[in-house]
This record gives structure tokens, C-alpha cells and sequence, in this order.
């Protein structure tokens, strides 16, 4: 049962959400997908507060596997196991909501609950082939969430189409208005990664010329120094979140995982610093380009979703950590690549605040796909 680490009774009316065992429950214990957690968890006394939409418009059908501590980008799992991806079992189901994307996929649930803090929602959403959100940083609240990093982590949706999206808004935010906004005159900067594999560019390109949409080159000199920031901050983030779990039960951590741990820990201060100087300058930069345009453009993952062999491939594939710095809303989408049975995915994003542009925009390439 590699998809979901608990199954729930899930029998009710209402939509069914699958919940990443990171995300307290009342009832149960949570995991973070590590066996040093989950050896000492005791069950949650009440819920996240995220959940409270949920319990009041859905069913829970059971708390999906995940990268250990949320730590990972390729799905694997050494004391859950690997959940299958549905579009091909050779290949990674992208992390670190593995689970949340596989449960999805396979109709195990309609909706899923991953966490996003340096890609974990859209990153599976690309390898299985479904729809990711990546919220704006503060929307949705983290009480009851397992940390990774702080000024970075967010919860988001998975569903397979901006249909489930909106509906999984409206359960994660039930305050809010989620009509889409209407998205067929967006301006459209469209960014190159350098390195992308050219058919996932030409499917870009492609479903970008059937919407209609102007769309204009855009550079972002920072793009690259920004994801090296994200990378520095979320390591020292992560080691001051796990430090105590680390040096109290080494063994229960898998050894990448503990290893990446610890050689954030030994980073000095400076990085850290200079990594949080770039992310300033970045969010200027985004904000300059926001004046320009309503949305940016971006694969999400410059590699097709690679084998399980090669899975830490996506670590350095992935087009998804500036958003975190920046903490604006992305959203992950599939595009058809004639010819191959595994999609592309585009990421669309935009300033703070703008997830109802973004599921305007995702619902104009659906239809233009």
C-alpha cells in the first residue's frame, strides 16, 4: 500500500480528498513519511487548521505516502515504499506529494492535499500527469502542518483538471470567492530554461499559440541565482526544523535525506544571508515583470518525468523554487507531446494573491490543448 500511508472509512457524500501525512488529523498520528517519527507519533487531538473546509464539504479517504519529511523531489521512500506513477510504473511519481499525485491519478481520490516548499505540489503534478496549485505564501494557514521551512512552505491542491482545483480551493479556503477569473486576454511572458528539452518547449509553445494569448519573451537575469537562494534557504530552514529529530534518532532518517540534513547544518551564516539578499532582489525583479504582464510562463520540469533509476534527476530539472522564494502562486498543468504517451507540463505563474487568475488561465489551456 504504497500510496496511501493510513486508508480512512471515506464513506459520506461530498468529494473525495485524499490528506499528505504531514497534515495532522484528529485521531491519527502523523508520519512525515519517516520512520523516526513515526516510531514516537502519538495521535493528533485535533485537526490542521486547513482542514476545517474539508470536514465541513468532503470525505477523507486516507493520508497519502510522501518524500520522507517532505524533504525530496523523486517520491521514493524507504520505510513506505515508492507509490506506482499511473502514466508508466518505470518512471518517478515526483515528490514530494507523491502520494497525493498517485492517489489522484489512479481515482484512489478526486482531490488531494500536498504541500508545496520547493515544488512538492507541482513537481508530482508533472510526472503523474495531473493538475497542481502552489499557493501564495500565507493563504492557507500551517497550523497542524508538519515544517520543512517556514518563509517557504504553503499547502495547495491536486486534482486532475482546474475543475478539482477550484473545488479544492473552496474546501482549503472556504472564505474566499474561487470563480476563475476570466483568462482569455491574459499578457503572457514567456520565460526559456536553459537546458529544457526541446519537445518539452515545442509543446509549450504549442498549446501558447492555440490560446490566443500575446505572449512575449521575457528574461529574468535572476532566475538562476534565485533558484541557488531557494536552495541555500530552504536547507537551513530544513536542518533547524529536523536538528533535534536528527541528533536524537539518526537511524530513523534514510540516509540521503539525513545526509542532506546534516550538510545544511554545517553551512555557515554568510550563505544564508547572501541567499536572502538575492531573494529581495528577485521579488523586485518578479514585481517589474508583473507591471508587464498578468502571468509568466515556464515549464515545470525541463526533463520528461525521468525513470526511478534516474529519479534525482528532478532535482536539478525542476523550474519550481523561485516561485517559493518569491512566494507567489504557481499553477502546474499537462500538455500532450504528439507521439510519446508521457505529457509535458507548463507552470503558469503569478504575483501574490492571483490563484483565481491562475485557474482562469489553466481552464484557457485546457480547452486549447
Amino acid at each position: 500500500m504504497t500510496t496511501f500511508i493510513v486508508r480512512c472509512d471515506g464513506s459520506g457524500t461530498g468529494p473525495r480528498v485524499a490528506v499528505k501525512d504531514l497534515i495532522d488529523m484528529a485521531g491519527f498520528p502523523t508520519t512525515a513519511g519517516c520512520r523516526a517519527v513515526a516510531e514516537t507519533a502519538v495521535a493528533a487531538t485535533e485537526d490542521a487548521a486547513c482542514l476545517a473546509g474539508t470536514r465541513a464539504g468532503a470525505r477523507i479517504v486516507g493520508r497519502t505516502n510522501l518524500n520522507e519529511l517532505a524533504l525530496g523531489v523523486t517520491g521514493v521512500n524507504p520505510w513506505f515504499g515508492t507509490p506506482v506513477n499511473p502514466l508508466d510504473p518505470t518512471r518517478a511519481p515526483g515528490g514530494s506529494s507523491s502520494g497525493a499525485a498517485v492517489a489522484v491519478m489512479s481515482d484512489e481520490a478526486d482531490l488531494a492535499w500536498g504541500s508545496d516548499t520547493g515544488g512538492s505540489v507541482r513537481i508530482p503534478a508533472a510526472c503523474c500527469g495531473c493538475a497542481g496549485l502552489k499557493t501564495t505564501w500565507g493563504r492557507i494557514p500551517l497550523e497542524g502542518v508538519w515544517p520543512l521551512a517556514p518563509s517557504l512552505d504553503t499547502v495547495g491542491p491536486l486534482a486532475r483538471d482546474v475543475a478539482g482545483l477550484v473545488t479544492g480551493m473552496a474546501l482549503l479556503d472556504p472564505g474566499s470567492d474561487w470563480t476563475p477569473v476570466d483568462g482569455r486576454s491574459l499578457r503572457v511572458g514567456r520565460v526559456r530554461i536553459a537546458g529544457c528539452d526541446p519537445s518539452i518547449d515545442a509543446a509549450i509553445d504549442r498549446v501558447l499559440c492555440a490560446t490566443g494569448w500575446p505572449v512575449s519573451a521575457l528574461p529574468l537575469p535572476i532566475w538562476t541565482a534565485a533558484t541557488e537562494a531557494s536552495r541555500t534557504v530552504l536547507g537551513a530552514e530544513a536542518w533547524v526544523a529536523n536538528r533535534a529529530l536528527v541528533e536524537s534518532r539518526p537511524q530513523g532518517i534514510g540516509a540521503d535525506v539525513r545526509s542532506r540534513l546534516q550538510d545544511a547544518g554545517r553551512s555557515s551564516g554568510a550563505p544564508v544571508t547572501a541567499a536572502r539578499a538575492t531573494a529581495a532582489a528577485w521579488r523586485a525583479e518578479l514585481e517589474r515583470a508583473f507591471e508587464r504582464f498578468d502571468v509568466i510562463v515556464t515549464p515545470t520540469l525541463t526533463i520528461l518525468p525521468p525513470t526511478l533509476e534516474r529519479a534525482a534527476d528532478l532535482l536539478n530539472a525542476r523550474c519550481t523554487l523561485p516561485v517559493n522564494l518569491a512566494g507567489v502562486p504557481a499553477l502546474a498543468l499537462p500538455v500532450p507531446i504528439p507521439g510519446i504517451h508521457l505529457p509535458a507540463s507548463l507552470q503558469v505563474i503569478g504575483p501574490a494573491g492571483s490563484e483565481r487568475v491562475l485557474l482562469g488561465a489553466g481552464m484557457v489551456v485546457e480547452a486549447a490543448r
